[in-house]
């Protein structure tokens, strides 16, 4: 079983886009966003996937992921079932240390939302903190992209 472990932060500042060695537009919708499990489908750039994740564990830095890569041809088909609300954004990819940051910044109903996620090996995992890194939001489920589609930043 693929385990996920990851932290989640606002960020403070744009700083992050001067560091980024890589960006990529995402359009995501869900089929299915109970928090048991997560059916999303994702354009990545130019490609597409098809993602299920399960209920987070209890401190929210794990949980179950499973991934493929599928025609964005298909993804676009199945955007057009998926629940209400898109998420759209922009991936920057910054090194920090051995680990990379993906600093997501939303559009849309979401505009003004800026997070990052480092993805660890394990959940004591240290890492360099960069200085745009501001409050973690790990496991507070406002930050989970498929609570954005359904309550989006705009209307807290």
């Amino acid at each position: 079983m693929a385990q996920e472990i990851e932290r989640k932060f606002l960020v403070t500042s744009d700083a992050f886009k001067n560091e980024a060695y890589k960006q990529m537009h995402i359009t995501q919708g869900y089929l299915s966003s109970v928090p048991e499990r997560t059916v999303r489908v994702r354009i990545k750039g130019d490609k597409g996937y098809i993602t299920i994740k399960g209920a987070g564990s209890t401190s929210g830095v794990s949980r179950y992921e499973w991934e493929k890569e599928i025609p964005i041809t298909e993804v676009e088909e199945l955007l057009s079932i998926c629940e209400p609300g898109v998420i759209n954004k922009t991936r920057y990819e910054v090194k920090s240390g051995e680990f990379t940051f993906e600093v997501d910044e939303f559009y849309g109903e979401n505009q003004g939302l800026v997070v990052a996620e480092i993805e660890l090996s394990g959940e004591s995992d240290q890492f360099e903190k960069p200085e745009w890194l501001g409050e973690e939001v790990t496991g507070d489920a406002r930050f989970y992209n498929s609570m954005l589609m359904k309550n989006p930043y705009t209307k807290w």
